[in-house]
């Protein structure tokens, strides 16, 4: 059974139910919309599409809205996308124009006063590169040095170039709020530079009375060197290594995220790593061996997902890039150092679910248990427990669909939602195992262990733990 979770960015190639039904056959968690393409219509439409997809191969499947932040970005493009080539000349400018390969609009006024002759402009993550030659009132004329497809609303970075942008906008808290209205399972928010651009967000949402997950986006520097106290605010965070790459000189990207992975892992919040991972797949049916190498090193780094962007969005192989990236996290899973994490990856805490976490999962080397199952009401039981990378599969039972949801951003978290209706320990105990065996996680004779929080339906207090032999 696979731990790794998988995340898949829906656009044009995975939108059609049958194709996004075969994606979560093939072991999609987690379905990313990006609210930087799109409008909220359209958005809600494939958030029912998800739905129904889901219902139809009898999972529950998260939906992850994720907010454009504060990023220079395209305007629109005729037909959605365009290509540029190589040595071909292409106007930036901040009239509202529909783009095409040889003009196109930056939402941006200012951007003749950004940029000089000789800077350099980087769009599709890095992908290509635009020299500037002139610089004119209200555009700037450049040479496309490396080419490749641009789509409308995508986002250009100016390395070494300053932009005074607010790390929340009122048009993202307003996509916040919709997403919130529309039933997303959480929230991914774009250039977190501090935990303070958290703040606004926070604010919206307790307004609202809502507990979604908020994840922070690490693509700016600020936010690699604050990475402590960003991934202590937020309820997990993306290594959004495109971002990354360009921000940063490419070669510490790696030690980037072997870092930001081992803090995420220190204070038990889940982590997605990003961008590129499979890109070969956008047209061919199989990856670089550098690519599976790179999926498998961030397993090894403790990433909980691994995300397809470009793969399933728009490329040509959706499903087989699911089918792929689920081998491999599967291959990576038999060779991970499940003792040394157990012992080492999670930060000691004064805290009395924290540390029956540690031994639940200890006790699955130490009594051999095939399961450990966890009813839960927030899902943070399930997080403790997967935070310490136990072996074996973790069953979330929980009365609240949006936590079943939620859990399945969680390593080794197998999410079921169970009414609630058990008020007794005995009660509680007796339907863990009912769960266990019709889950297939464990059978006559087996040992699995119990750990829940006492009265149900409140958030915290997990205090048993129980070892069962299932006869």
């Amino acid at each position: 059974m696979r731990s790794t979770k998988i995340v898949a960015t829906i656009g044009p190639a995975s939108r059609e139910p049958a194709i996004l039904e075969e994606m979560i056959r093939a072991g999609v968690d987690v379905c990313r919309l990006n609210f930087a393409h799109g409008n909220l219509e359209e958005h809600r439409a494939m958030i029912g599409v998800i739905r129904a997809a889901a219902e139809r191969c009898g999972r529950e499947v998260a939906v992850l809205q994720d907010v454009p932040g504060p990023k220079l970005r395209l305007g629109a493009i005729a037909g959605g996308m365009t290509e540029l080539t190589t040595g071909s000349a292409l106007v930036l400018t901040e009239e509202e124009v529909e783009g095409d390969e040889t003009r196109l609009a930056v939402a941006f006024k200012g951007i003749d006063e950004l940029l000089g002759i000789g800077d350099v402009a980087y769009l599709a993550d890095g992908a290509i590169r635009l020299r500037v030659k002139e610089v004119r009132p209200g555009e700037v004329e450049t040479e496309v040095e490396v080419g490749g497809h641009v789509v409308s609303r995508q986002g250009m970075n100016l390395p070494n170039v300053t932009v005074s942008l607010p790390a929340v906008s009122e048009a993202d808290l307003e996509m916040i709020r919709a997403g919130v209205e529309m039933g997303v399972d959480a929230i991914a928010l774009s250039f977190v530079r501090r935990k303070e651009d958290l703040d606004p967000v926070r604010k919206v949402l307790r307004d609202l009375g809502s507990d979604i997950p908020l994840i922070a986006k690490i693509e700016k520097p600020q936010a690699a060197a604050n990475a402590e106290e960003v991934i202590e605010a937020a309820d997990g965070l993306m290594v959004a290594r495109g971002d990354l790459g360009i921000e940063l000189p490419v070669e510490q990207v790696p030690l980037v995220q072997k870092k930001l992975l081992t803090v995420a892992g220190r204070k038990a919040r889940p982590a997605i790593t990003a961008t590129h991972m499979l890109e070969s797949m956008v047209s061919s049916t199989r990856p670089t061996r550098a690519e599976v190498t790179d999926v498998a090193n961030a397993i090894f780094d403790g990433t909980d997902a691994v995300m397809l962007s470009q793969e399933t969005a728009i490329g040509k192989h959706p499903v087989k890039a699911v089918e792929m990236m689920a081998a491999i996290a599967e291959a990576t899973e038999r060779e991970l150092p499940y003792g040394r994490w157990l012992v080492e990856r999670v930060e000691t805490r004064d805290d009395d679910e924290a540390t029956i976490a540690y031994g639940a999962v200890g006790a699955i080397y130490s009594l051999g248990l095939k399961a450990l199952v966890c009813p839960t009401y927030s899902g943070r039981t399930a997080r403790m427990i997967s935070a310490r990378r136990p072996e074996a599969p973790v069953l979330a039972l929980s009365p609240r669909v949006q936590v079943v949801r939620r859990c399945n951003l969680y390593w080794g978290v197998v999410p079921r939602l169970r009414d609630e209706a058990e008020r007794t320990t005995e009660d509680l105990m007796a339907a863990s195992v009912d769960e266990a065996v019709e889950a297939g996680l464990a059978a006559w004779g087996d040992k699995i262990g119990i750990t829940a929080g006492l009265p149900m339906g409140r958030v915290g207090g997990t205090n048993p733990f129980k070892v069962h032999t299932i006869a």
